[in-house]
């Protein structure tokens, strides 16, 4: 395919923070071992630095997104996506944005010719990578 653009990879992120790996898709965020998703190991690790956030706090904090700004139905390829989800979890837990070359490709791909004719296919796939556990604050137990 040809975008007119070189393209190095289209980015899953997840963050991984108190022995855990929590990521968002179409079935809304979700949780694993390190490198536990069938996408298996990465293929980069950024380190974003260390989070004064308890994981106590961190889980309520994850809860909240999963109520509202990060339920599986609000996911959307380009706009809502495990990107925008490490991004806002990052900066609750150290500050600091993930890198941006990962966070403006949608835009960049979106600019293009090829991207605008093929936008109403995209905006249709949904992506959950396969491995992790829904999140749930309480594990199912209500």
């Amino acid at each position: 395919l040809h975008t007119g653009k070189q393209l190095d990879g289209i980015w899953h992120t997840s963050i991984i923070v108190h022995k855990d790996e929590f990521f968002y898709g179409s079935g809304g965020i979700s949780s694993c071992a390190p490198g536990g998703t069938l996408l298996g190991p990465p293929d980069s690790v950024v380190d974003l630095g260390n989070t004064e956030v308890t994981e106590e706090i961190f889980l309520e904090y994850l809860s909240s997104l999963g109520e509202s700004m990060f339920r599986g139905e609000s996911y959307n390829l380009f706009e809502h996506n495990c990107n925008t989800f490490s991004n806002e979890v990052a900066q609750f837990l150290t500050g600091r944005k993930i890198p941006s070359y990962i966070t403006d490709l949608p835009s960049e791909v979106l600019a293009t010719p090829f991207g605008q004719a093929l936008r109403p296919l995209l905006d249709s796939i949904q992506i959950q990578p396969p491995g992790g556990n829904t999140f749930s604050r309480h594990n199912g137990q209500s």
